[in-house]
């Protein structure tokens, strides 16, 4: 991916270091089994942070390493990337794209959504309009889940910039307010469809920044669609649990959401990312 040539965001504050820290989640798991359970929550994760507030303790700053410098400049190019396409498209119907801020920090942070670890994964929070991630996400995405490169983690970001522009369209708040009066069962198929959303709009942005800037190179579209259906929910409850329940799915399938992220990068076109109209996702 040709990032270098990006405008950087002036949205982006690195947090890396801040000293806060809260315990892990999870009773046990580990905080790389449940980030990569929770990881691209879509809307408010208060429910997950809110364990991780109790007792937050103070750590001494952690040493920055040169490669972690770099992926703050690459996150800002990625995050200065999707203002401008959300911009235009915006601006091509009227209207006014409310950017959103990209919060870069280590261990724990406090967010508007409450405090979260790193264990929470990659987030965004509608409260403060702000994405979250702690750079080692990028880590395990390469080690554990065989899933590298750098179209792949600037997809991680234009995920969740997806639910942003979930966010400020209205569809994330009126989601949410459903899936709480919904079983759980179709409380889950709405996640689905929030997430194989998001997929989508992450696509339409690659779509648009490449015919704007020209920034895919050869194996980039096959990085970000590895990405996608590494984090799917199958794929993701085999490697935890060791076996799959479909009627659990939070974010849908490895298939559906490579699917999606395609459909969304081959069109461009939001319209056709009305997960919430499709029959079958």
């Amino acid at each position: 991916m040709d990032w270098r040539r990006s405008r950087r965001s002036t949205n982006v504050e690195d947090r890396r270091g801040s000293g806060l820290s809260a315990p892990v989640v999870g009773g046990g798991l580990g905080t790389i089994v449940i980030a990569l359970i929770v990881a691209f929550l879509g809307g408010d994760p208060s429910v997950v942070f809110d364990q991780a507030a109790q007792n937050p303790q103070i750590q001494a700053p952690q040493n920055r390493s040169p490669q972690d410098d770099q992926m703050v400049e690459f996150v800002s190019a990625v995050l200065g990337d999707t203002e401008d396409t959300w911009g235009e498209i915006f601006a091509q119907n009227g209207e006014r794209y409310v950017e959103p801020k990209l919060v870069i920090f280590s261990d724990a942070v406090q967010s508007g959504c409450g405090v979260a670890q790193s264990s929470a994964g990659p987030f965004y929070c509608s409260r403060d309009q702000t994405v979250y991630i702690d750079l080692e996400f990028y880590r395990e995405l390469r080690n554990r889940f065989q899933a590298p490169g750098d179209f792949a983690q600037a997809y991680v970001i234009a995920h969740e910039v997806g639910h942003h522009v979930q966010n400020i369209t209205g569809t994330l708040s009126q989601v949410n307010s459903l899936r709480q009066r919904s079983s759980e069962a179709r409380s889950n198929e709405l996640s689905v469809r929030l997430e194989l959303q998001a997929d989508c709009y992450a696509g339409v942005w690659g779509h648009h920044a490449d015919r704007s800037r020209q920034i895919l190179e050869q194996g980039d579209i096959e990085e970000a669609i590895n990405a996608a259906s590494a984090i799917g929910d199958d794929n993701i409850q085999q490697k935890t649990r060791g076996y799959v329940d479909p009627e659990s799915f939070s974010h849908g399938s490895s298939e559906q959401r490579a699917r999606w992220f395609a459909r969304g990068l081959q069109t461009g076109d939001p319209s056709q990312c009305d997960t919430f109209s499709a029959r079958t996702l």
